[in-house]
């Protein structure tokens, strides 16, 4: 994605740039992740960006904290729908997301800036935020969100991210009957009769 060299807003750069370092790590590892290609192809200067962004570490950072935002944001549960339609739907569109950004999900998931503590911190938060919303998704219909299953459901989304990557690896169940074995897993957590 080369970009003519045009003057943007503080924040349609930062945008730009971080939009750029995503669409990149669809093709290489965040270590792999140069801050020099970037600049390049957002035609500002390697200094440019290091005016947005304090270190290459800051930039890696803040690349993971924007995929972190666009999958909340593209699973957040529909509040309309019954609570384990809405728990179907939230993985159907992980499902989605991750199937789009696989290379760039499993970079942080897997890859060696799972071992750093500011990237850990990002990723706990996301699954956290992910825990509380999908508690949220449930509270109205009899589930309890006390500490048992706050921890069973950050296991539940720990279960769901290692089946959807397995099997966008090529497991042979079709979409339908991927979405039932995860949703039937959330619905094993909760005592009998509280989901409909």
């Amino acid at each position: 994605m080369s970009t003519d060299r045009k003057r943007l807003t503080p924040e349609a750069r930062r945008a730009q740039l971080l939009a750029l370092g995503v669409e990149m790590l669809a093709t290489r590892t965040l270590d792999q992740l140069s801050v020099e290609e970037i600049a390049e192809q957002a035609g500002v200067s390697r200094g440019l960006l290091f005016h947005y962004f304090s270190s290459k570490q800051d930039f890696h950072l803040a690349v993971v904290r924007e995929i972190s935002r666009a999958m909340l944001e593209a699973t957040e549960p529909d509040p309309a729908l019954p609570a384990l339609e809405a728990v179907r739907d939230s993985v159907s569109s992980f499902v989605d997301f991750v199937g789009e950004n696989r290379d760039a999900y499993l970079a942080l998931l897997r890859g060696p800036a799972s071992s750093d503590p500011a990237m850990r911190e990002v990723f706990d938060a996301t699954r956290s935020a992910m825990a509380e919303r999908t508690l949220r998704a449930v509270s109205g219909f009899g589930v309890t969100t006390g500490a048992r299953e706050r921890l069973a459901v950050r296991g539940w989304i720990a279960f769901t991210e290692e089946t959807v990557v397995s099997w966008l690896s090529g497991e042979d169940l079709d979409r339908e009957e991927l979405l039932d074995l995860v949703t039937s897993a959330f619905v094993v957590l909760q005592p009998p009769g509280t989901l409909s």
